[in-house]
């Protein structure tokens, strides 16, 4: 597939919660599938519980490969997940989510709570600030991102935040449009970090 970005390690941010509707588990899937066709590998929690159960399942059903990383305190609470091709063991959350940029090429969101959205807050902050130009593509299963999505536009329209970073991410409906998404996402540069606070017109 035709990439802007080279891409080999897709990091999947996601719930870890059981009881949500069968269909996003069904898009966890579908995704993982697509992305272990290509050859990519996936970075994720680690747990064995929800959306990061999943991805953990689909890879040792076709034989993908799929890193997890949890800090030790975690792994009594979301359970290691024993098909993970490599285990992670990081003391922190913050050192959590720096190690999923650092083994990953591209960030895919897909629905999940607080943990989801502060992994997906902070690494779009951090390509705001030039500090990382990853590829980042929301998973909007079901129109589940629909009201973020909408606090984001108005961000923009609003002024808190420049036009220029509608281009910090984008969103899509299904599992097969992440790739295309993830490959055709534009290229940021670390320079762009001078418009990272907005001025006047």
């Amino acid at each position: 597939m035709k990439s802007k970005h080279k891409i080999q390690s897709i990091c999947i941010y996601c719930a870890s919660s059981e009881a949500i509707d069968r269909s996003y588990f069904e898009a966890a899937d579908q995704l993982a599938r697509t992305i272990f066709e290509e050859g990519m590998e996936i970075v994720c929690g680690g747990g064995k519980v929800g959306l990061m159960g999943q991805l953990a399942d689909t890879a040792k059903e076709v034989g993908g490969t799929i890193t997890g990383i949890l800090p030790t305190f975690m792994i009594e609470i979301e359970k290691q997940h024993p098909g993970l091709t490599r285990m992670i063991e990081v003391e922190t959350m913050s050192e959590r989510k720096l190690a999923f940029l650092d083994h990953a090429d591209a960030l895919v969101m897909l629905p999940g709570g607080t943990g989801t959205f502060e992994e997906f807050f902070e690494a779009v902050t951090l390509k705001r600030l030039g500090k990382i130009t990853h590829p980042i593509v929301l998973l909007n299963t079901g129109g589940y991102y629909d009201p973020l999505l909408a606090l984001m536009h108005r961000a923009v329209e609003e002024r808190f935040m420049d036009d220029r970073h509608v281009g910090l991410y984008s969103a899509v409906d299904q599992p097969e449009e992440v790739l295309p998404a993830l490959f055709d996402a534009p290229l940021w540069k670390e320079e762009y970090a001078k418009y990272a606070a907005v001025t006047k017109k």
